[in-house]
């Protein structure tokens, strides 16, 4: 918290917290799972990375991982699938966008709360975002066939 110092209303001069604690640093951001989105620098999990759910909300307002995620045969058994396409896909542009290019960063940031967030996930509640063998399982077979879809959509008939 940023405190400043002021005079109270007694004459005295008093340290009192430079914003109150309805005021948001980042305000309008998208609410995850149906709970608000504040942004503050007083404790509790940390990121480096609070601007990455500025970018995820355009993303998810443009919806580009959803339809990339589209143009992908998912030969995965429904049952055992624990991190969705479009979720992955998400994840994966975000790190890249955010300065982690290397699919190893997935392990460090898996538990991230912005990465959380932006993915559509609970911070401390949800479960962690997809591993480095997941990313790359998605990323070796997977994208090469969605590169000719996003030039040649799949028919839906």
């Amino acid at each position: 918290m940023i405190l400043l110092l002021k005079q109270s209303q007694h004459g005295c001069t008093e340290f009192a917290p430079a914003m109150d604690e309805v005021t948001g640093i980042l305000p309008g951001l998208p609410s995850v799972k149906g709970k608000p989105v504040h942004v503050a620098f007083d404790g509790g999990q940390m990121t480096s990375d609070t601007g990455i759910l500025l970018l995820a909300a355009i993303e998810q307002r443009l919806g580009i991982a959803e339809r990339l995620a589209h143009c992908i045969e998912d030969p995965r058994a429904p049952e055992r699938v624990r991190h969705g396409l479009s979720e992955m896909i998400r994840y994966r542009a975000l790190l890249i966008a955010a300065g982690y290019p290397d699919g190893n960063d997935c392990d460090a940031l898996k538990s991230d709360p912005a990465f959380k967030m932006a993915v559509g996930r609970l911070p401390e509640s949800d479960a962690d975002l997809c591993s480095q063998p997941t990313i790359s399982r998605l990323e070796n077979p997977g994208l090469r066939r969605g590169r000719l879809c996003l030039a040649r959509p799949r028919s839906s008939g």
